[in-house]
Formats: C-alpha cells, structure tokens, sequence
C-alpha cells in the first residue's frame, strides 16, 4: 500500500485525470420515480464542468433535465474520482461553438454530426478521491461547490 495523499496532492491528480484525453466517466442518474441509470461515456472537464454529450431522448438526458442530479465516477476502482453535480445547461451540439471546440478537443469523439445530441454541462457540488483505505478518510476534497484548503 502507498503512502496516502495529502489533500492538496489529491486535488492535483484529480484534476490531472479529469482534463485526460479520452477520458470516460460512469453517469449515474435517477428519475423522478428513482429508477436508477447508468451509462459510460466521454468526458470533457471544461472551466471546472464536467461536460457529457448524450442523446436529448435518451434516459440519461431525461433523467438529468428532469431531476438535475448525476453521480459521476472517473478513473479504476484503487484510482477513483466521484463527483456529485447539478445540471447546469443542456444545449444542442450545435448552439455552443465554445463549448464544442473544448468538449472534441479533449473527447474521444465529435457529436456535432450527429442529430439529437446535446451538451450536458454538470457543476461539481461534491468531489471525493481515493486510492486505497488509507486515503477514505479525508476523500472530500470539494463540499458544497468549493474546494477544501
């Protein structure tokens, strides 16, 4: 087992592995009826969002305009990052250029071309990371939107 990660060492790494190139991310996402769905797609951490593209009919769309909450998961089970984020805009692919120049320049992929997609832009309220028990205590290193000295 490693040694653990001072605070403002994890916050580094998580930032690191956020702004990855190609970087997927698990969206856990719930209805109204609580129904629980979770899907693996690209990620794009732009201006301190966390940005998804997704189908505007898919669950995952639905759920997140309809309850505004998603858990997001990063990185291998001994090298995770979770975050607990709000929606804060969903806009077609195309209406953004800003946004879709930042979202392909670090996504596997461009959705622009592809009809029905939608940026999602998620705001981090809770960040937690940890490599091994060692690092539990202490994970949070965002809580209500802020970062934690």
């Amino acid at each position: 087992m490693t040694e653990p990660r001072d605070r403002e060492t994890r916050r580094r790494d998580t930032l690191a592995m956020l702004a990855t190139p190609g970087i997927d991310v698990w969206v856990a996402t719930a209805s109204g009826e609580g129904a629980p769905y979770l899907v693996p797609v690209s990620l794009a951490w732009v201006e301190e969002r966390a940005v998804i593209a997704v189908e505007g009919s898919s669950v995952t769309a639905r759920n997140l305009t309809g309850s505004t909450h998603a858990r997001l998961a990063v990185g291998p089970t001994r090298d995770v990052v979770m975050i607990d984020a709000v929606l804060e805009t969903a806009v077609d692919v195309t209406a953004d250029e800003a946004l879709g120049v930042a979202y392909v320049a670090q996504a596997d992929w461009d959705p622009r071309g592809a009809a029905g997609y939608v940026f999602c832009v998620l705001r981090p309220v809770r960040v937690q990371a940890w490599r091994e028990a060692n690092e539990i205590a202490g994970r949070t290193l965002m809580r209500d939107g802020r970062w934690l000295a």
